[in-house]
């Protein structure tokens, strides 16, 4: 199969394969990866999805980037490793799913992509026989997946960048019980100001020996993984292979583009609700053409969506024929008809989250956190505005055990705790803490090198 390249969303001249595309994390001009062609699923291979297993379904989907990068043999081990847990798609009513993607060992959708890129980096870096640092920003999960993915590696460090309130105890717990070589840092801020770090970090020239990569969305190897539990989840939704609607909630848009970069693989989907929390740039620009970023981004209950700036709407303007840089700067618009073709997006107040985990629960025992309840809420208005559709699937992105005193507010029940966080409590914490200012994160970066 010929190799597919990927291009800065920036427009820097150079082509990379998806291994160094990978590594790199980000363009050497601040833009994002993506991938010169979407290659194509054949409906006639969609159709044998249903009888195939996630890892082996997941083959499918990754495979046509990787190219002969990895052998079969090895990327469906990886695969199989990687992906040894449930992954339930729960009838509500009717025709009407959760995506259940909190099985994994951190309970959060994150590792979903984690556990597979720290396999594939491993890979990478043992051919080569180097190490790296990787310095990604969290608002909630992505951190503890993250570390989880990468933990006791010699050949990887992780630094950890989250905002000091802006994350839960036990979120936080996840990353800060580990050590050994993963080292979370607090950032006096928003997750905007850790991604905003982050991303100067990898062009300043005076890290260049740390080997820097990302793991957050940011890096294209985040989003592949996640086009795949799309895939899975129409083959276990749709009994006669029909077009599904999606809910995704969305903070940072790496999720909803794993979803997006399905549908142009082949995916049968109907349409995408993008659904945010009271951080609403996307939903006004869909009604405006106007893109106007939230600054500072807006503290809410869906607290991993608190973006006032997503990184991934380069990669989806880009997909529409615009372009966006690093700053939220749009320099060439979107086919926004098209957008709105495929797009339905709502914004869903903190208020309505919580009536809707309650309600969720009282009329059909279904126990949402605060992520998964903003895509429940925001599929129940498109199904109200847009007629009644089947299927369709809301994506629950984290445990609700993650969230007690949300849960315990609106249902009176305590959520049961998964066996992977039953012992953070009694686990000593280790972590660093620095100012807003990149001075203090640079200084704090060189003591690796």
């Amino acid at each position: 199969m010929s190799l597919i390249k990927f291009f800065s969303t920036n427009g820097h001249p150079e082509r990379v394969d998806f291994k160094r595309a990978l590594l790199i994390g980000q363009a050497p001009d601040k833009g994002l990866y993506m991938p010169e062609r979407i290659p194509n699923i054949p409906r006639s291979l969609i159709d044998k999805f249903p009888k195939m297993s996630y890892p082996e379904i997941a083959r499918e989907v990754v495979k046509p980037y990787l190219g002969d990068l990895v052998s079969d043999s090895v990327l469906q081990a990886m695969l199989n490793d990687a992906y040894n847990y449930d992954v339930p798609v729960e009838k509500v009513y009717d025709e009407k799913y959760v995506l259940r993607l909190d099985r994994g060992p951190t309970c959060s959708f994150k590792d979903f992509a984690a556990r597979l890129m720290g396999r594939l980096i491993q890979h990478f870096l043992k051919e080569d026989g180097r190490s790296i640092l990787i310095l990604t920003a969290t608002s909630g999960d992505t951190g503890s997946a993250v570390a989880h993915a990468f933990f006791g590696l010699d050949n990887v460090k992780v630094v950890v960048l989250f905002p000091e309130k802006e994350v839960t105890e036990r979120q936080r717990r996840q990353m800060t019980t580990l050590g050994k070589n993963v080292f979370p840092l607090s950032v006096e801020g928003k997750f905007d100001d850790c991604q905003a770090l982050v991303k100067q970090a990898f062009v300043d020239s005076d890290l260049s020996a740390l080997n820097l990569s990302s793991a957050n969305s940011i890096n294209i190897g985040r989003l592949l993984p996640q086009a795949v539990y799309y895939f899975f989840a129409q083959s276990r939704a749709s009994a006669r292979g029909e077009d599904v609607v999606f809910s995704v909630p969305s903070g940072n848009f790496g999720d909803l583009m794993g979803g997006l970069l399905a549908m142009k693989m082949g995916l049968p989907a109907q349409r995408f609700v993008v659904a945010t929390n009271e951080n609403d740039e996307f939903p006004r620009f869909m009604q405006t053409g106007v893109y106007e970023p939230i600054q500072p981004s807006r503290n809410c209950i869906s607290n991993a969506m608190n973006v006032g700036r997503p990184s991934n709407l380069a990669r989806l303007f880009c997909l529409y024929g615009g372009q966006m840089d690093e700053t939220g700067h749009v320099s060439k618009a979107p086919d926004l008809n098209a957008m709105r073709k495929d797009l339905y997006a709502v914004s869903v107040t903190d208020e309505e989250t919580r009536r809707t985990i309650k309600e969720a629960y009282s009329q059909y025992k279904v126990l949402l956190e605060p992520h998964g309840a903003v895509a429940w809420a925001g599929l129940l208005r498109y199904l109200k505005e847009c007629g009644d559709y089947s299927p369709c699937i809301s994506l629950e992105t984290a445990d609700p055990a993650k969230f007690p005193e949300e849960i315990v507010r609106a249902t009176g029940i305590i959520p049961p705790l998964p066996p992977a966080m039953a012992r953070l409590d009694e686990l000593a914490e280790l972590y660093d803490s620095i100012d807003g200012q990149y001075a203090s994160l640079k200084d704090y970066l060189m003591r690796f090198v």
